[in-house]
């Protein structure tokens, strides 16, 4: 009796053992970023210093866009190099990868089609991470939120400027209340995209991690060496401004003191947060926070039309939605 309860015993602590050490199964689709081989190395391989446990990259579908050079020109490449590297599986649809895999990383360089690649995620039931720019525009960011609430799966996007050290110990309170703040970040253009969902979006999103939502008026202009510079005003006065250069930087002014914000620190902090949330199903970015995001950059666009007058927020929205 007693060898009976040993071996039962045994039984069950393998099985739990088991469970808890089972790596969900991620897929990618479009293998035409650097991102790809990044992540993959990140969540495969243990002894890289960068490991992140909990998920393996089992499939991918490649994508690509072949009016873009950075996409066609890398989109085999990667995957070659995900396969040859990782024994990553290759598949010719989206749908059949789906059917294969726990959890789905959207990674296509390109935002145009990241509705239409993020439908049949979404459809089957999926947690997806959609890699920046959620979209080419607000109005498809907003339709895959919809269509995503619609079938009751999680979906989240962000930059990995979001989780760099400082921004996220700011974002957590650690000059209390931001009054002001002021961001970087390369703002390198594509005229398939609205001017900072290409690029300039990294220095976009580390404004917003640490301003947060609330943002009224988008006023555009440019510094004196003709960079783009965006000034956003928040509900209360607050203002944060994003300015075109060359590195990822800023600084925060807070009711405590002020902070460096918007540093680059690697990959590896935006897989951690990515893990987790395949896990859960608990995105670490509000959908109204992406929301106001990309509203800000197209509210960019526009006060640029209207020759650097304000813009408002929830004007860019309100057409969005319509």
């Amino acid at each position: 009796m007693k060898a009976r309860h040993l071996l039962a015993l045994a039984a069950f602590l393998a099985g739990s053992f088991s469970a808890v050490a089972a790596d969900l199964k991620v897929g990618i689709i479009g293998t035409d970023t650097s991102h790809v081989p990044a992540f993959t190395k990140i969540l495969n391989v243990a002894t890289n210093k960068d490991h992140v446990a909990g998920a393996k990259v089992v499939a991918a579908f490649k994508g690509g866009s072949p009016d873009i050079t950075n996409s066609w020109m890398r989109v085999e490449k990667y995957a070659e190099e995900i396969a040859k590297n990782h024994g990553v599986k290759i598949y010719d649809s989206i749908e059949e990868m789906s059917k294969n895999v726990d959890a789905v990383l959207l990674e296509s360089l390109d935002g145009r089609p990241h509705l239409a690649q993020a439908t049949p995620v979404i459809k089957a039931g999926k947690p997806l991470f959609i890699d920046k720019p959620m979209a080419a525009s607000l109005k498809d960011a907003i339709a895959i939120f919809e269509l995503a609430k619609k079938h009751k799966v999680p979906v989240f996007s962000a930059s990995s400027l979001r989780f760099g050290k400082d921004t996220i110990a700011v974002r957590n309170g650690s000059i209390g209340k931001v009054l002001s703040a002021e961001t970087t970040s390369p703002a390198s253009l594509h005229p398939t995209h609205p001017d900072l969902f290409w690029y300039g979006i990294h220095g976009v999103e580390s404004l917003f991690t640490v301003m947060g939502t609330g943002c009224e008026t988008v006023e555009r202009t440019t510094t004196a060496d003709g960079k783009i510079k965006v000034t956003g005003t928040w509900k209360g006065g607050r203002k944060g401004t994003f300015t075109e250069d060359k590195g990822y930087g800023g600084k925060a002014i807070g009711e405590k003191g002020e902070s460096p914000v918007g540093k680059y620190d690697g990959y590896a902090a935006l897989v951690k947060e990515i893990v987790p949330f395949f896990q859960t199903g608990k995105s670490p970015v509000p959908m109204e926070e992406t929301i106001e995001i990309l509203a800000f950059m197209e509210a960019a666009d526009a006060s640029k039309a209207a020759g650097g007058k304000p813009v408002k927020i929830a004007d860019i929205i309100q057409a969005a939605k319509k």
